[in-house]
């Protein structure tokens, strides 16, 4: 224990304070880490700086916090302290209201994971309002264009894409009918011939090179012409839906134009024709006489 006497007859509690302090080896860090009063507060009381301190009952639990860290008498620092402050208490407080005050301990804050809870569930509620805000937007988007979904819900295949395809010739034509690897015909169709594409196959095609020459009905009814006349077309769709939307082909290969190649222009005699055997050769025309300007 520090002696009291020499302490005693310091007349400042600040003065008082320090001098225990200095005794006991301690900072004002170290007595700022024991009570948890902030470390400003302690150095305004060893100051006796009240201006800077809070409520004259928080500074009289602060002294006497500090008081029984460095050893002193808690009661008598605090009646010293409120003489020196000239402190406007009420008359009915007491003693005992002045000493049940106690500095925040920082230990008795609110746990950390009740505040890491409160946080979530906050993100977690404003998360939720957006859903359901997003959600309402949507349902006013999906009443204000029934139209367009009814039109998209009907069925592109009509019923009468649903019956046999069968190809009749109006003139005599060369065709040939694949189903993949499969060739399903291939040869010519006389005039009124027709040939039934089967039911079961899957990805059907015709080659032709006289698409005008063909009739193709689907079902009840009948397709669109398959292609201009008079032009070959390849790998032309022959399932009921396709033949209903129009001709459906492979595209054709784009013809490679080739430049024709210059040559020198030459020019050959006719070929001299032997004689047939037993005929006469002609004989040679004479050569012309010879003019000469002699005088006779």
């Amino acid at each position: 224990m520090v002696d009291d006497e020499p302490i005693a007859a310091i007349d400042s509690v600040g003065q008082r304070l320090r001098a225990a302090r200095e005794a006991k080896g301690l900072t004002i860090e170290d007595v700022a880490s024991s009570t948890r009063i902030p470390t400003r507060h302690l150095l305004s009381l060893e100051e006796s700086d009240w201006g800077k301190l809070p409520a004259s009952t928080y500074s009289v639990g602060f002294a006497k916090n500090y008081a029984g860290a460095v050893g002193l008498d808690r009661a008598e620092i605090a009646e010293q302290l409120r003489a020196e402050m000239g402190s406007e208490l009420p008359a009915h407080y007491s003693t005992a209201t002045v000493d049940s005050f106690e500095p925040v301990d920082g230990n008795r804050s609110m746990p950390k994971g009740i505040v890491v809870g409160a946080l979530v569930a906050l993100v977690a509620i404003a998360l939720l309002l957006t859903w359901l805000s997003n959600r309402e937007l949507s349902s006013d988007d999906a009443v204000a264009e029934p139209a367009a979904e009814t039109v998209a819900a009907v069925p592109a295949v009509t019923p009468a894409a649903q019956g046999p395809v069968v190809i009749t010739a109006n003139d005599a034509v060369w065709i040939q009918v694949r189903d993949g690897a499969t060739v399903l015909k291939q040869g010519e169709l006389a005039a009124g011939q027709s040939f039934e594409v089967p039911a079961n196959a899957t990805a059907p095609v015709l080659t032709t090179a006289k698409p005008e020459a063909l009739r193709i009905s689907v079902g009840t009814g009948d397709a669109p012409p398959i292609g201009p006349a008079g032009e070959r077309i390849s790998n032309v769709s022959l399932l009921g839906r396709d033949l209903l939307r129009g001709p459906v082909a492979a595209p054709a290969a784009v013809p490679i134009a080739i430049a024709p190649v210059p040559t020198s222009r030459r020019i050959t005699a006719a070929p001299r024709t032997a004689p047939a055997p037993g005929a006469s050769v002609p004989a040679a025309p004479p050569p012309a006489p010879e003019v000469t300007n002699n005088a006779i």
